[in-house]
């Protein structure tokens, strides 16, 4: 297949070496209402605990991700609509190689279907694998945005942990191209790399698009008493420890 010649897509800066980009990295994630008693305390507490109750996805309402970029200062909007689904992606795909962001894709109707199951179930826990071992990142979601934080600092700061990574889905191209672009901005550097944050958003999207896994998601928040951690391990294929 051709490549498109990258001058379709603009130079953009990195998502957050903006001074308003910067002022909202120090600001940390915006400011929702105060997080279930339960999650904010729970520093030494089950993970279990931190499943969110009943009207705890009000958490996530209104909340503004830090300065997403507009797809019109990455792509040329009005040259790509005259480009094949497959050269779009392919160009989108190119761009974003080694520039220390994560670009992906996927069909409108997955998308759809990620919009109507992340309504009812913002929130989830993810495991990250790390040498001999794994860290937790909290995962909240309000399409086309997810937020990505260590499961550690949400415990200790709720409300005000700094988000470590960023996604935005952008679907300009949904209805013309069945086409939605992703991208991925790490805001942290030093708490994940490129590799894992592509990891990360690959496994976000399993859980609400695979429906064995999405049972997990619901019970995470909307079941919490049967919710248990050990069963997200197991079907990462990740031990118990």
């Amino acid at each position: 297949m051709r490549r498109l010649p990258l001058r379709l897509l603009l130079s953009a800066a990195a998502a957050f070496t903006s001074p308003a980009g910067r002022a909202a990295s120090r600001r940390g994630w915006s400011a929702p209402p105060a997080p279930h008693a339960a999650v904010a305390t729970a520093a030494r507490a089950d993970l279990a605990l931190l499943s969110p109750r009943r009207g705890y996805s009000r958490f996530a309402s209104g909340f503004t991700p830090l300065e997403p970029k507009p797809l019109g200062s990455i792509l040329d909007v009005e040259r790509a609509k005259g480009l094949s689904p497959e050269h779009l992606v392919a160009a989108w795909d190119d761009y974003h190689l080694g520039r220390g962001h994560i670009g992906a894709s996927m069909k409108a109707k997955l998308y759809h279907l990620l919009e109507q199951r992340s309504a009812t179930c913002r929130h989830f826990v993810i495991p990250l694998w790390r040498g001999n071992g794994y860290t937790t990142m909290f995962m909240q979601v309000q399409m086309p945005y997810m937020i990505f934080t260590g499961l550690e600092d949400y415990k200790a700061r709720g409300t005000q942990a700094s988000p470590y990574y960023t996604v935005t889905h952008y679907t300009e191209f949904a209805e013309t191209k069945d086409t939605v672009l992703i991208r991925g901005d790490v805001v942290f550097t030093s708490k994940l790399t490129d590799s894992e944050a592509k990891c990360l958003l690959e496994t976000a999207h399993s859980f609400y698009l695979n429906d064995v896994r999405y049972r997990l998601v619901e019970r995470f928040n909307k079941e919490t008493h049967e919710f248990e951690f050990k069963d997200v391990l197991q079907v990462l294929n990740m031990p118990t420890m």
